[in-house]
């Protein structure tokens, strides 16, 4: 096993733009009103929602528009009701676009952010913490990453409600997973559990992969790779990874999805782990 480094998605978001603007402006009419994974949102509002992350991460990181909240955030509920507001918002704006001016603003956006993020110090403070993963203080090349997460998963969605091909080889996927798996240690902070400790989980599929957390004094760490013989391991699917991370696959439907070896209780708040705000 070797511990997590740094990951720069940085240079991915302008081929990942492109496939996204692509793939909307492939689709037909019929297609923008597919439901999808995301709730209660269709496939128009998952673009809307894109639209609207992109402008305001371009306002705040690169021309410091910094919007605050109506009321302080001291929770990490308050943080979710915050961001859940702002994204309501963003769609019902949306919902006043066309499909084409939606597209072509997506376009226009995306590649203005692919500036924005290749231009960081990948090592220099952040304008926000990923909270998801547990930090106070987030590097660029973490909020980049989340950031990156943000624009898969959510490709991710569209892609799935019009059965388009996923974006599931190693290219796009190993970086996700490296990003994601972050949220592990936080997932676990309060388990208690005996030093050396291992649970590890493991990817199969078009990527494939192996990481590990490891009991290490008082605290959990994450790993690449797994031992020979971890205390507990979850076996899961590339296809189901991201929907299991991204809170679009939960519960029994899950379980009935993943292989659990080893201590199940150990295991059961991988399955409960998200990278994500919720």
């Amino acid at each position: 096993m070797t511990p997590l480094t740094s990951c720069d998605t940085a240079p991915l978001f302008r081929p990942l733009s492109r496939q996204l603007v692509g793939l909307l402006r492939a689709l037909p009419a019929d297609d923008w009103l597919r439901p999808t994974v995301a709730g209660a949102w269709r496939v128009r509002d998952v673009a809307a929602h894109l639209l609207d992350g992109q402008l305001r991460k371009l306002s705040a990181q690169r021309d410091v528009h910094l919007t605050p909240p109506d009321r302080p955030i001291q929770s990490d509920q308050d943080l979710a009701r915050f961001i859940n507001a702002v994204n309501a918002a963003g769609v019902a704006f949306g919902a006043r676009l066309s499909t084409a001016v939606l597209t072509d603003l997506l376009q226009h956006a995306g590649e203005q952010l692919a500036d924005l993020v290749t231009s960081l110090d990948p090592h220099g403070p952040a304008i926000y913490a990923v909270s998801w993963a547990g930090e106070q203080q987030s590097e660029n090349w973490m909020d980049t990453g989340r950031e990156y997460t943000e624009h898969w998963h959510h490709q991710m969605q569209i892609r799935d409600a019009t059965g388009r091909p996923r974006l599931l080889a190693p290219r796009w996927l190993e970086p996700l997973l490296a990003i994601s798996v972050r949220a592990l240690p936080y997932a676990y902070a309060g388990v208690r559990a005996a030093p050396g400790t291992t649970i590890t989980l493991a990817v199969t599929g078009e990527t494939t992969g192996s990481w590990t957390l490891v009991r290490v004094d008082d605290r959990w760490q994450i790993w690449r790779g797994r031992p020979a013989a971890p205390d507990a391991m979850v076996t899961i699917a590339a296809d189901d990874v991201w929907r299991m991370f991204y809170n679009a696959l939960a519960g029994d439907a899950l379980r009935r999805r993943v292989t659990v070896a080893g201590d199940a209780d150990l295991a059961a708040p991988l399955l409960r782990a998200r990278s994500v705000i919720v």
